[in-house]
Parts: C-alpha cells; sequence; structure tokens
C-alpha cells in the first residue's frame, strides 16, 4: 500500500514521484523493465568498452524545464556535459552550418555562407531574449498557463504582435524564404523542427525549430556524463533520499476502478497494489484507455476519440563503435555533438512526403550523434561512440528506395536500412564505414521493446501536430492530466505538453493529484475537473 502508484519509471514517471514525495506522499514505482528510465537508458550493448545510450540522448528541455531544474540532480551525482558545438548541418559543397552556444560565433558562421544570414539570426534570436523565459514557463506550465501566459503575451504584445503570431505559425520553408538568403540557416531550423517531425512545409514548424535551437545557444545541448541512464539513475537516488521505491520488473496490466475511482492497480503477477490517494501512469494514452482501464469505466465518446489519436513518426536507429572519429569532409560537423544529414530542404520535404504516403524514405535524413565528442568518457582516447537514427512511417506500404523493404524488419530489411543511414554518412564523411568496429540495429519493434511508450518508436508520445496539442492532447478535453476516473491521471508524453525529456507531464500530474488531496480540491476542484472531463468525453 502506498499513499500513490505510479505506473512506469520513465523521466515523466520518475519526476512526478519525486514530486509527490517531496510533498511527504509515500510513493511506489512500478516498472515493466529490468532497469529504470524508460526512453532514458544508456548500456554497453555494442562493444563492452563503449557506452551507448538506447533511446534519447541530448537534453536541452531538461536542463531548461522548470520541473527538472526543481529537482536539484546536481546534488545527487547527475553532471551536465557539452560538446564544443551544439549542432550541425554539413552541406553537400563542403561547407557546414553550425549552432554555436555563443549567438554571435553562429552569427558569423551563417554570415560567412551567406552575407546578412548571420544578422537576420541575431533579430531572430534577440525574439528569443525577449519572450524565451516567458515561453519556457508557459510550455511546462499545466494547461492553461495563467500566469506564465499572461506575462508571455503582454511581452509579445510590445515585441510585434500579430506578426509575431504569424511566425510562430510559419512552416519552416517559409521561415527561411522570408528571413534568409543561403541555405545553411533554414536548414538549422529544419532539421531541429524534425525532432518533433515537423516537415518542412508543417504549420508551427518554425516555433518548435527555433525554440529548439535558441534553447542551444542559451542552455546548450548536454548529456550526462556516463551515459543517458545516469540521469535516470540521478532520479532514483533522489526519490529514494525521500523515501520512494522503484520495483523493476514488476508490469502492471490493470487500474483497479470501483465505482468510478482508482484504488490501485494489478501486476502481470496477480499482486494488488493499491493506492491510497492517487494512480498516475506515465503510459501512453492508448496504453491507458482501453488497456489498464477498461472502456466500461470510460466515457463513450473517449473510445470514439481513442481511435483518432493519432502516433508520431516511426523510428530505425543504428549505434556505431568507431575506431577512431568520424572523417568528415567539413571540419566544422567534428565539433558537434548532433549531426543533421540531409542534402537540403527539398530532401527534407521529399523525406517527409514518402513517410506521409507510407514508403520507407530512398534517401533517410538521418539524426546523428557524436556522443564522445560530448562526454569523453562514453570511449576509449581516440575513439567515438556514435548513433544516427531516421524515420519511417508507422505502417509501411512500399519502398521508395531500392530494397524492397516491406516493414517486416527481418535481418534482410535491417541490414538494407542500416546501409542507406551509412551511406549518407560516408557521403559527408569518407571512410566512415572503414571506422565501424561493431554495430547495433535497432528496428521500430526494438525500440518498442525497450520502452512500450514508444510504439515502433514513435518517440513524442503522439504526433504534435497543431491537431493533438493543447486543449486536443490526447484527444479533445481540458489539456490537463486528469482524467474521467476520480484519482488517476495521466504522467506521460501522451499529455500537455508532449514529447521531449522535460518532465513536465509528470510534475503537472503530480501537482494535480496534490491540489486534488487538499481541502480545497477534495470538495471542488476534484468533483469539478472529473465532472468537467467526463462531460468534455461526452459522458
Amino acid at each position: 500500500m502506498a499513499d500513490a502508484v505510479v505506473i512506469g519509471s520513465g523521466p515523466n514517471g520518475l519526476v512526478a514521484a519525486n514530486v509527490l514525495a517531496d510533498a511527504g506522499w509515500d510513493v511506489e514505482v512500478l516498472e515493466a523493465q529490468p532497469t529504470p528510465g524508460g526512453a532514458v537508458r544508456s548500456d554497453r550493448g555494442v562493444h563492452p568498452d563503449y557506452v551507448s545510450d538506447l533511446c534519447s540522448a541530448f537534453y536541452p528541455l531538461g536542463v531548461a524545464s522548470p520541473a527538472v531544474r526543481a529537482l536539484g540532480l546536481e546534488e545527487h551525482g547527475l553532471r551536465w556535459l557539452h560538446a564544443p558545438a551544439v549542432m550541425a548541418h554539413p552541406l553537400p559543397d563542403g561547407s557546414c552550418a553550425v549552432l554555436e552556444r555563443d549567438p554571435q560565433r553562429t552569427a558569423e558562421g551563417l554570415n560567412a555562407l551567406s552575407k546578412g544570414d548571420g544578422d537576420a539570426w541575431l533579430r531572430l534570436y534577440g525574439i528569443w531574449e525577449d519572450l524565451g523565459d516567458d515561453l519556457v514557463k508557459a510550455l511546462f506550465s499545466p494547461f492553461p498557463p495563467v500566469r506564465a501566459g499572461l506575462s508571455l503575451v503582454a511581452k509579445a504584445r510590445a515585441v510585434g504582435g500579430l506578426r509575431l503570431a504569424r511566425f510562430a505559425v510559419l512552416p519552416v520553408r517559409r521561415l527561411g524564404e522570408e528571413e534568409f538568403t543561403g541555405e545553411g540557416a533554414p536548414l538549422l531550423f529544419a532539421g531541429a523542427a524534425l525532432h518533433a517531425d515537423f516537415f518542412p512545409e508543417s504549420a508551427g514548424g518554425s516555433i518548435f525549430g527555433w525554440l529548439l535551437a535558441m534553447l542551444g545557444q542559451d542552455v546548450g545541448w548536454p548529456v550526462p556524463q556516463g551515459g543517458a541512464g545516469e540521469l535516470s539513475a540521478a532520479l532514483v537516488r533522489r526519490l529514494e533520499s525521500k523515501g520512494g521505491r522503484v520495483r523493476c520488473d514488476t508490469p502492471v496490466t490493470e487500474v483497479v476502478v470501483r465505482e468510478g475511482r482508482a484504488l490501485g492497480v494489478r501486476t502481470a503477477s496477480g499482486e494488488a497494489v493499491r493506492a491510497t490517494r492517487a494512480v498516475l501512469a506515465d503510459v501512453s494514452a492508448p496504453a491507458l484507455y482501453g488497456g489498464l482501464v477498461g472502456w466500461e469505466h470510460l466515457p463513450a465518446l473517449l473510445r470514439d476519440d481513442m481511435k483518432r489519436f493519432q502516433w508520431d513518426y516511426a523510428t530505425f536507429k543504428v549505434d556505431w563503435a568507431l575506431t577512431g572519429p568520424i572523417p568528415w569532409t567539413s571540419p566544422d560537423a567534428a565539433r558537434a555533438g548532433t549531426v543533421h544529414l540531409a542534402s537540403g530542404m527539398d530532401a527534407l520535404t521529399d523525406f517527409n512526403a514518402q513517410i506521409a504516403t507510407g514508403h520507407v524514405p530512398a534517401e533517410p535524413f538521418s539524426l546523428l550523434g557524436q556522443m564522445t565528442t560530448a562526454d569523453p568518457s562514453r570511449s576509449p582516447a581516440g575513439t567515438e561512440s556514435v548513433w544516427a537514427y531516421t524515420h519511417v512511417p508507422q505502417r509501411v506500404r512500399g519502398d521508395a528506395g531500392p530494397d524492397g523493404i516491406t516493414g517486416s524488419w527481418d535481418e534482410r530489411e535491417r541490414a538494407a536500412m542500416a546501409a542507406r543511414i551509412e551511406a549518407v554518412v560516408e557521403r559527408y564523411a569518407p571512410g566512415f564505414t572503414e571506422r565501424i568496429a561493431e554495430r547495433r540495429i535497432l528496428a521500430p519493434g526494438d525500440l518498442q521493446g525497450i520502452n512500450a511508450n514508444l510504439v515502433n518508436g514513435a518517440l513524442n508520445g503522439g504526433t504534435a501536430a497543431p491537431h493533438q496539442q493543447l486543449v486536443f492532447r490526447p484527444v479533445p478535453g481540458t489539456g490537463r492530466p486528469e482524467t474521467p476516473v476520480k484519482g488517476l491521471y495521466l504522467a506521460s508524453a501522451s499529455a500537455h505538453p508532449g514529447g521531449g525529456v522535460h518532465g513536465a507531464c509528470g510534475s503537472n500530474a503530480a501537482r494535480a493529484a496534490l491540489r486534488a488531496n487538499g481541502v480545497l480540491g477534495r470538495h471542488v476542484l476534484r468533483p469539478g475537473l472529473a465532472a468537467a472531463q467526463r462531460l468534455l468525453a461526452g459522458d
């Protein structure tokens, strides 16, 4: 028995557990996998001398998030490290656009690629200087973000008002055409936007690309020393210091509901774990609604809404242990922790169009991480621990390339897709493949096996497109973590504000549970929010 049971030990689940433990609650976290962390884990599975991050690797949102910062994880052994440069996008002519920690250095490099582009970049950075703090607070606050939102609106009116709103909804391609003359700066934004699966023509892509790029110059894109798993380990250590518990190898199969209220959970072994105050689910919305909670306990319209739930792109990833650093044609690419590989904006459009029509891309856009460049402890001196991933359709209808990939992801298809990614890297770094000592291929189903929330490697808990954000996340409703079941809270990336390692979904859920269990919450807020959720869900 515990005050709260948290299902899942991903970053959202662990942040939620820490927030509740800080309030004096007895908290138990139940994790299906043998180790905690969800998508924030690392291992030595490629080569015993190399640390490889299994899923996520760089954490700009983590260091910017108020939810994570408030936990003081540095006091529990976490140390952030930075690569010499944040992100690079090599160009076919051998030049390279580079996102530096210093915006002036970024601008100098962009001006060298195309006169005036650096000045345009600094104008966009000026908007970040005016609005960045309030934007981050509003983004990671429970919806609606009243205090931060009002401050953001007031400052936005002073900065540009409707013109700024127009900038926020621009597709990245159009932003590049309006603000820049060269291709380097637009590709920095476009590659960053693709982290959230916004392609060059997506409305709202500019704000996502701009946010990640500006964070890179503000807080960087850091990594935990020793591997992604060290971030999760620090969260676990902090929780345990507060009296909380994490039990691994304990999959939850049911949220026990009686008379419309969550009373606890049942595990795969048949064990019933009582939760006297709340159950927080760090699981995907489709896994919770109609899965852990039967439809008989939920409003009828929610079942229909969940049929419309849209996953983000599937993912295919390769890890390498290299005998030496990547031999980039452009020396600037060697300084960056993250490297984006695509020949231009049109190539990104083609890549996304092929995925949208269910085809495996012929020339995959590759997002590559040079982990030893960021953290020398990841592999022996003079070597490099590297990964790259690309996206593929959730349902494969055909192959835009020559290999006849069907989406079965058998050994032949895995090898063919890995070869496509390696060919892209080789184009910008001749001799790359000669330095591969070992490699590991993670097809979409493998990533889901590592973390059940990553359905076919969907990294964001559902698409980040506008039709599934804010009050539409995960379905039309209040945009809050409360569910139609009293005492049950959605604490995963399927809830607002969505994907990324920032812990805000978990923190918001925990704070909702704390409010509901206060005097005002028990008698006013909890019944009112539960009624609102049921009403919006059509009950």
